[in-house]
């Protein structure tokens, strides 16, 4: 079980991010977080990998207080978290197989992984990851030789590499179009459901929310405004989606229209 309790961050510039974010994400459970650009979710999904240091409140994880980790326990930690980020956020020039084996970093000898020596082991573990996510002949291709759904493929296959037992996926389909968006989610499911990782995943379109979220929270500058399932999601009243979203916004089918900017 994941358990937040009174997030609060606050940077340095005195911008707060967060207030007094505190809910549980149980075992298995597909999270998703909504809200507009700026609400704080990316904030939220980097505090709890410590990408980011919260300001105040707790993080635990399996009974193990993230935020109070350093040195040598926060990496082993961080090795059992997998992220997915909305740019992909691959080393361009190497290629594919060498993106995915990055996964492993964490769990080679640290002078094998500054030379990207890996196990046979772990290189079968790469092919066994680019085979599932259906990218298998682009092994050995360059990372920007890929489209946006390809690499996006890639950073799913990396993040699986670490045998994570949870899964922060940041606007994963936020550059993607309909169709790509939800083979990617898709991908995401499928870990979720066969592999029992726990997934928390911030998305900007309610369709893929409805579809995908075994329970959703919204966030408004940086609060909590919103908890519900995907039920709930499909009987938002235009109360609680302006609540989320602001006065100005209006819904359409594949999620809403921001009028005068987010």
């Amino acid at each position: 079980m994941l358990e937040i309790k009174n997030l609060t961050k606050i940077y340095d510039d005195g911008t707060r991010a967060l207030t007094d974010i505190s809910f549980e994400v149980e075992e298995a459970e597909f999270l998703v977080i909504i809200g507009l650009s700026g609400s704080g979710k990316s904030t939220l999904l980097r505090c709890i990998n410590r990408l980011i240091d919260p300001t105040e409140g707790q993080i635990i994880w399996n009974g193990t207080d993230i935020t109070r980790a350093e040195g040598a326990e926060l990496r082993k930690i961080r090795r059992q978290i997998g992220m997915i980020f909305q740019h992909f956020n691959l080393v361009k020039r190497s290629s594919v197989l060498t993106n995915v084996l990055s996964g492993r970093l964490g769990y080679v000898n640290p002078l094998r992984s500054l030379l990207y020596r890996f196990p046979e082991k772990d290189r079968k573990l790469a092919t066994d990851a680019l085979k599932r996510v259906g990218i298998l002949d682009q092994a050995h291709k360059r990372a920007d030789e890929l489209s946006g759904g390809q690499q996006q493929r890639v950073g799913i296959a990396r993040a699986f590499m670490q045998h994570p037992g949870l899964i922060l996926a940041d606007e994963p389909v936020a550059s993607l179009d309909p169709v790509l968006a939800h083979s990617i989610l898709g991908y995401l499911e499928q870990m979720n459901q066969e592999d029992g990782i726990t997934v928390l995943c911030s998305l900007h379109y309610l369709d893929l929310v409805q579809r995908y979220a075994s329970r959703v929270i919204g966030l408004r500058d940086g609060r909590i405004v919103y908890r519900g399932t995907r039920e709930d999601i499909r009987r938002m009243t235009d109360e609680q989606f302006r609540e989320i979203y602001g006065a100005e916004a209006v819904r359409v089918s594949a999620g809403f229209e921001a009028k005068g900017g987010e």
